[in-house]
């Protein structure tokens, strides 16, 4: 005789499903004795009734393999609490973020003179104070600034004079003329052409004129 599907879903009537609990309890209880002993492993099972009775089996000590099962859960929970943790951490993060940013974009508009008209006296007073602040710090910055660019003026300086120095002693190694000389020579020479040309100059009388009749 072939034995039909059960359909699986509660059996209402209450004697049938008593019944049905009590021979499919002991089938599972049986069960985990064979597999047990056939395959030599730790098995506990708990079982309780609709009205709470309890049934159990286990190949070794129940409560030894409950807190094994416990530390084993424990094991694996830091993983998941660890990232789970860290999501949260992060969604907070970018949320404060977020808020800082705004009131970031806030402050700004009204540093630009926008937006003002909402503020009170004490925060126009704090603006202010800010701005001052910021003033200082900016001239403060400027100065260390021109002071760092007339060192580097200063050294160049050193360095074109050190230059200078050296150029001067090569030129008085190679006996330069001065430009004082070269004026003199050229002075000394252009007299001498002059004196030739006025040697060679003759005065005479003018010829005659003669008018045709």
């Amino acid at each position: 005789m072939v034995r039909g599907k059960v359909q699986m879903k509660m059996i209402e009537n209450a004697t049938s499903r008593q019944v049905t609990f009590s021979k499919r309890r002991n089938g599972l209880l049986k069960k985990a004795y064979e597999l047990s002993v056939l395959c030599d492993a730790e098995v506990s099972v708990l079982i309780f009734s609709q009205k709470g009775r309890l049934s159990e089996f286990s190949s070794n000590d129940m409560q030894k393999t409950i807190e094994r099962y416990r530390k084993h859960v424990e094991e694996l929970q830091p993983e998941n609490n660890d990232t789970e943790q860290r999501i949260q951490q992060l969604i907070s993060e970018s949320t404060e973020m977020v808020k800082k940013i705004e009131q970031l974009e806030i402050l700004q508009r009204k540093f630009l003179g926008q937006e003002l008209a909402s503020c009170s006296l004490e925060e126009l007073q704090e603006m202010d104070s800010k701005l001052e602040k910021s003033l200082s710090n900016i001239r403060a910055k400027k100065e260390v600034m021109f002071k760092e660019q007339i060192e580097q003026l200063k050294e160049k300086e050193r360095l074109l004079l050190v230059e200078n120095a050296i150029l001067r002693e090569k030129c008085d190694e190679k006996a330069c003329p001065l430009p004082t000389q070269q004026k003199e020579v050229s002075f000394s020479s252009l007299s001498s052409d002059i004196s030739e040309v006025e040697t060679r100059l003759s005065i005479r009388l003018p010829e005659p004129v003669t008018h045709l009749s």
